[in-house]
C-alpha cells in the first residue's frame, strides 16, 4: 500500500504520467479498492479522531480524466457520463429501490438500504444504514453503521482540495428530514439532528443545556439532540440573526436504539 501511495503522489505531481499504462493501472486499482471498501478516504482512529487519506482522494480525482463519456442504459433510463454505475447489489446484500443510483467507487456494506437516492464516488456507507428518499450522499462522505438519513437530507461531498476533510456521520446517528451537513462537518455517534438543521464546517453548534453555553464548530458530540437555532451578530448595517445549531438534550444510552431515539425525540419535542 505504501508503494501504491507513492505512485499516486508521483502522478499527482506530474500529470504527464497519466499517459502511462502503469499509472492508469495504479489509479484504477485504488478506485476499485474504494469501491470494495478495502480502502477509505477517511478512517476512524483508536482515539476517536479521524484520519484523512489525502492520496486516496487524489487517486479519485485522477480517475476522472482516464474515463471517456459513454451512454449507459438501465431499463427505461439513459445516462451519459464518465462513471460506471455500481452493480451486483444482490451479492453485496444491499437493497436498492428504483430509481436510486450509486456510482462505481462508492462502498455500500451489507444491509444498506437505498430508497430513491444518490450516492457519489468515494463515499463509504456502513452496514444497516438507511438512505431515505431523495437523500444524497456526496463524494467521499463517510457514513457509519445503523445511521438513518431521512428524506431529502443533503450530505455534502468533497474531492478538492485533497487535504479537506469529508463529512463524517458516525454510527447510530439520526439525521432528520431536509438536514444539510457539508464542508467536513462531523456528527458524533447516536446524535440526533432535528428536521432542517444545517451544519457546515464553520457552523456554530451551541450546547444550551447548562447554565452557560458551550460552543463547538462544525461538530456535534455523540448522543446530542440538535435543533435549528440562531444567534445575534452585529454587522455595520445593524444586528441580525445568524443561523446556528442548538444542542437541547441528550439521547440516553439504551440497548434498544429505536426506543432510545423515540424517547429523545419525544422528550425534546424534535420534529424529524
Amino acid at each position: 500500500m505504501t508503494e501504491l501511495q507513492s505512485t499516486i503522489e508521483k502522478i499527482w505531481d506530474d500529470r504527464q504520467l497519466l499517459n502511462t499504462d502503469s499509472a492508469k493501472e495504479a489509479i484504477r486499482s485504488v478506485v476499485e479498492a474504494v469501491d470494495k471498501g478495502t480502502l477509505r478516504v477517511a478512517e476512524p482512529l483508536a482515539n476517536g479522531e479521524w484520519k484523512v487519506n489525502e492520496w486516496v482522494k487524489k487517486a479519485i480525482v485522477l480517475y476522472f480524466p482516464l474515463q471517456s463519456m459513454q451512454v449507459q442504459e438501465v431499463g427505461i433510463f439513459e445516462y451519459h457520463d464518465k462513471m460506471k454505475l455500481k452493480t451486483g447489489y444482490e451479492q453485496l446484500g444491499v437493497r436498492i429501490v428504483p430509481p436510486a443510483v450509486a456510482r462505481y467507487g462508492a462502498y455500500l456494506s451489507k444491509g444498506v438500504i437505498l430508497m430513491p437516492s444518490y450516492v457519489n464516488i468515494g463515499a463509504y456507507i456502513d452496514s444497516g444504514t438507511m438512505v431515505d428518499t431523495w437523500a444524497t450522499v456526496g463524494s467521499c462522505a463517510q457514513i457509519g453503521k445503523d445511521v438513518h438519513l431521512s428524506g431529502g437530507v443533503g450530505i455534502g461531498g468533497v474531492l478538492e482540495p485533497p487535504q479537506a476533510a469529508p463529512v463524517i456521520i458516525e454510527d447510530g446517528a439520526f439525521i432528520g428530514s431536509r438536514c444539510i451537513v457539508v464542508e467536513g462537518a462531523r456528527i458524533g455517534k447516536k446524535a440526533v439532528l432535528g428536521a432542517g438543521v444545517v451544519i457546515t464546517g464553520s457552523s456554530k453548534v451551541i450546547d444550551v443545556t447548562g447554565e452557560t453555553p458551550v460552543e463547538y464548530t462544525g461538530f456535534v458530540p455523540e448522543n446530542c439532540v440538535v435543533i435549528p437555532g440562531s444567534y445575534t451578530k452585529h454587522f455595520p448595517a445593524g444586528d441580525y440573526q445568524v443561523p446556528c445549531a442548538l444542542i437541547i438534550g441528550k439521547r440516553k444510552e439504551s440497548t434498544d436504539l429505536k426506543t432510545s431515539l423515540n424517547q429523545a425525540l419525544r422528550e425534546n419535542n424534535v420534529a424529524v
